[in-house]
């Protein structure tokens, strides 16, 4: 059965609302606006790296504000969002891959290395976040 105009309108706002939600990070991680960051994560929000160098996990409000408190200003890491891919599952539901180049704006903005997000969405309270991201550094120069 074909969708409704009402039903491919949510989704067309749904899609734009989750798309905005990888840009917004990479935003409040530039200007290390901490309460920005946690403010895009459920509360049981998590975020892990593996790849080049040490894999790490954190979980949960307390641990995410711990690590976007000191994390990436230690490295200076400038992220560039690039292509952004959204699969929804239900209404309050999504998942997603993001494509980033990282810069360090510790080493004039050299290019540090590439990879990608894969995320977990979830509607809160009307507003979309990240129910998880979890980074995968593909090729790296540091």
């Amino acid at each position: 059965m074909a969708k409704t105009r009402e039903q491919l309108l949510d989704e067309m706002l749904d899609r734009e609302a989750i798309k905005d939600l990888p840009a917004r990070y990479c935003h409040y991680v530039w200007t290390k606006n901490l309460e920005g960051v946690l403010s895009i994560f459920t509360e049981d929000g998590l975020f892990s790296s593996g790849g080049a160098g040490p894999s790490h996990e954190v979980k949960g409000m307390e641990a995410l504000r711990k690590f976007y408190a000191s994390e990436p200003d230690r490295v200076g890491a400038r992220p560039f969002i690039h292509n952004v891919v959204i699969d929804l599952k239900s209404p309050t539901r999504a998942t997603g891959y993001a494509y980033l180049e990282l810069r360090s704006a510790a080493q004039q903005m050299k290019w540090m290395g590439t990879g990608y997000y894969e995320d977990e969405y979830e509607k809160v309270n009307g507003q979309w976040k990240f129910k998880s991201r979890r980074f995968k550094m593909v090729h790296s120069e540091m």
